[in-house]
């Protein structure tokens, strides 16, 4: 199936629903064994099946399976947030005394994770000006487990070059971790330039409505945990699975097996089945809505960036910008809704001017978002915390919706003249 085909039918099974053409919801918590023995090979992990809703159901499945078709991996987990996805895949490769690489142009939630909790159980995270791929590999030591970064940064929309990014990490011996929140597989597939594992908030441009809480890890498949002695955790006995070796057990897959029946299975961070029943009606839709995004948001740039009470605009698609090229090589079809300004005017009087726009911190929804990140996101970072991440005091984010881009463009410019009166 090409992608679009994928997104809309992918993994229905009509026989297996009651003949249901949508997927029906598995409100249940656990389920029947056929027999003693059937139960012993379950939590042996002998054979396939769900246990308990906190590790697999069958709506969470068919969720998994097409988004990982559509990044291309082996094998996906739904989690119940962005943030709960992103702390799974990185305690499934890092433990006390080890230590992350990122950029410090983060999303600010992620940033705190980072700094704050995993400080706290002995995870040293190293945030670097990554402007310069050199600074990645001047950071990696022998404690390092992997390179973390966003395909489009959020909030300051830096473009990452996955495939440098991939080539330090692999040459390191360590996995390229990506979150492609907000490009979406429909605008950029990470594992294509080398990336071992992605992660999303299913709850932005997955799901697309505002109404549903979640998140994705998806597994390419194509890391070698067996190349150094760095990840014992998938080529050595798990005492907890009655001595079982991931490697040796789940092959290529080995990644995303440990992330389900380890982690989630002690965290509880498992996504509601009803919230996996949103998200595919979103997943339906995608292909649909990211072209209108990426066209209304370049739209608004290119008006923006004309406009003589502006202090500045970033977007990847303008040629001005400093990632232009990277935009080019990464994302084709489009450079997704974000995009930031500076208000040369009053910021509180501008947000408040809005009428169309929302004020709220959410992002890739199908109605227009305005977002003051120094205030909200990264409201928790101290000056220079704020000045390593780009953000300043007149900084916007404007998540671009799908209305129309009249509208859109009539609602900003009378927000403006009211923010310099």
């Amino acid at each position: 199936m090409k992608f679009e085909t994928m997104a809309t039918q992918g993994f229905l099974d009509f026989k297996k629903q009651n003949n249901s053409i949508s997927m029906p919801i598995y409100a249940t918590t656990a389920y029947n064994f056929n027999s003693v023995e059937h139960a012993i090979d379950l939590f042996d992990l002998k054979v396939a099946g769900d246990i308990y809703t906190r590790i697999s159901n069958p709506s969470n499945d068919i969720t998994e399976k097409r988004i990982a078709a559509l990044e291309g991996g082996v094998g996906a987990l739904v989690t119940s947030s962005g943030m709960s996805a992103i702390l799974i895949t990185i305690l499934n490769l890092a433990q006390q005394g080890d230590e992350i690489v990122t950029s410090s142009k983060i999303y600010g939630g992620t940033y705190n994770l980072f700094n704050k909790t995993f400080k706290q159980m002995g995870i040293n995270v190293k945030f670097i000006n990554s402007d310069n791929l050199e600074n990645y590999e001047q950071a990696i030591t022998d404690k390092t487990k992997c390179i973390y970064a966003e395909t489009i940064g959020n909030p300051k929309i830096k473009i990452a070059d996955i495939s440098g990014l991939a080539e330090i990490a692999h040459k390191n011996g360590i996995p390229l971790i990506i979150d492609n929140t907000v490009a979406t597989p429909y605008l950029c597939r990470p594992f294509e330039f080398g990336a071992d594992i992605v992660v999303h908030s299913t709850t932005k441009y997955l799901s697309g409505h505002g109404n549903a809480m979640g998140g994705a890890i998806v597994d390419s498949g194509k890391f070698d945990w067996t190349q150094n002695d760095k990840f014992k955790m998938f080529t050595t006995p798990d005492e907890s699975y009655h001595g079982v070796i991931y490697t040796k057990e789940f092959g290529n897959a080995a990644f995303i097996a440990k992330s389900r029946t380890h982690l989630l299975r002690d965290l509880g961070c498992c996504q509601s089945p009803f919230n996996s029943y949103l998200t595919l009606l979103g997943l339906e839709t995608l292909h649909v809505r990211m072209d209108r995004h990426c066209e209304n948001a370049l739209t608004l740039a290119k008006h923006l960036e004309a406009h003589p009470n502006i202090n500045y605009v970033i977007y990847p698609l303008l040629q001005n910008n400093e990632d232009y090229a990277l935009a080019q090589k990464y994302l084709k079809k489009g450079a997704s809704s974000l995009l930031g300004f500076g208000v040369n005017g009053d910021g509180t009087k501008f947000i408040e001017a809005l009428k169309l726009f929302i004020h709220a911190t959410n992002l890739g929804d199908v109605r227009s978002i305005i977002t003051y990140p120094a205030g909200t996101t990264h409201r928790q970072l101290s000056d220079s915390q704020l000045l390593d991440a780009g953000i300043t005091k007149d900084f916007m984010r404007a998540s671009v919706g799908l209305e129309n881009i009249e509208d859109i463009i009539e609602d900003i410019d009378n927000a403006i003249e009211q923010s310099r009166k």
